[in-house]
């Protein structure tokens, strides 16, 4: 796997782009760490819930805080984020049963394996160590061979199978691609292209860009579909992601068209104020800018599509303006200052995760 080490350093987006509401980087460390000191818990080698340093942060959202670790390493390159990479490592392995992915204690629902997953993938992209990317395969076919639907298509969400998710269905895409990249094989290819296919004519509004964000079949009508068309930052997100892995991967040009469709949905209807990123104050859901960041990055940087980042440019300039100047703390609210009191993890991890990779 080595030879593929050098060449996936060089797939992995690190925007160079500066202009107007730039950010020095400077300030973008210094947002990283303001994060880590108010919510990392060095003994649990994982993220607390809140800035009180009580509770665990839930399982799904650790592999964004630990992707935020590795943006931050990439962009800067120092040690000391190397080796958070390695405790956060460690305490899931310690906190989630060794990754073992039959454990339907720590494990139950199927996205909270899949975002591991991913993460695990890119940690061998950016390390090299074995030990990543033999949890991201083993984990990737445990979830496929207990919850891909080889009747209809597409993966189901729970352990029950009676859901399919947006958030499981372009994550599974998106990790099938991850690995195919380290790897080259193309079974890992064939099986993105089919939860793709099958996920996108469910979830995905072709005519204004909008993802869905789940569907149940109703038995007693043949099996019919109800779709659920609620919007979630984090799905579009990962849908562009998906896709724009895809078209690299190709160079089909369908993929890339989708995902600018669905950035563009994001960007013009997704937005309050002056083109401020909505957020949400369901549980958990202050996390869905930090992975929206992840993919929008990586459509701009592999997508060569920078007309989405004066945009961005824009939300963290105006988030970084209203932070807690004591902390350096930031919220979900771009657009009003950050409480000065108790804040969730979840909820100022959008920021720091747009400033690692948008310039």
């Amino acid at each position: 796997m080595k030879k593929f080490y050098l060449c996936l350093l060089l797939l992995i987006p690190t925007l160079t782009i500066t202009g107007k509401n730039s950010i020095s980087d400077k300030e973008r460390t210094q947002a990283f760490d303001a994060f880590h000191t108010s919510f990392y818990n060095p003994e649990m080698k994982l993220y607390a819930i809140d800035s009180d340093k009580k509770g665990r942060a839930a399982i799904w959202t650790q592999a964004i805080y630990w992707d935020m670790i590795m943006n931050t390493y990439k962009r800067t390159g120092e040690k000391r984020y190397r080796q958070l990479i390695e405790e956060i490592y460690q305490g899931g392995y310690e906190q989630y049963s060794g990754y073992d992915w039959t454990d339907k204690h720590e494990w139950f629902i199927y996205d909270d394996m899949m975002w591991w997953i991913i993460s695990l993938g890119r940690a061998y992209q950016i390390t090299g160590e074995g030990k990543y990317l033999a949890h991201a395969s083993s984990g990737f076919f445990y979830v496929w061979k207990e919850a891909y639907d080889t009747d209809r298509g597409g993966v189901w969400w729970n352990f029950i199978h009676d859901a399919k998710m947006a958030c499981i269905n372009f994550p599974t895409v998106i990790a099938a691609m991850t690995l195919f990249d380290i790897t080259q094989d193309s079974d890992y290819l064939n099986k993105a292209q089919e939860v793709y296919h099958w996920a996108r004519s469910v979830f995905f509004d072709e005519e204004q860009g909008r993802i869905a964000d789940n569907m149940h079949y109703n038995h007693l009508y043949q099996n019919s579909m109800q779709i659920d068309w609620t919007t979630q930052l984090y799905n579009q997100g990962t849908f562009i992601g998906a896709a724009t892995l895809l078209y690299k991967a190709t160079g089909d040009k369908k993929y890339l068209a989708d995902a600018i469709k669905a950035a563009d949905y994001t960007q013009q209807k997704m937005c309050y104020g002056d083109r401020i990123l909505e957020f949400k104050n369901g549980i958990e859901q202050g996390i869905y800018t930090a992975i929206f960041a992840q993919y929008i990055a990586l459509l701009i940087e592999e997508g060569d599509q920078p007309q989405y980042t004066e945009w961005l440019r824009h939300n963290v300039a105006t988030a970084w303006k209203n932070r807690d100047k004591s902390r350096n703390l930031t919220f979900k609210d771009a657009d009003k200052p950050c409480p000065t009191g108790r804040v969730e993890v979840y909820d100022a991890s959008g920021c720091p995760a747009l400033m690692q990779v948008i310039k």
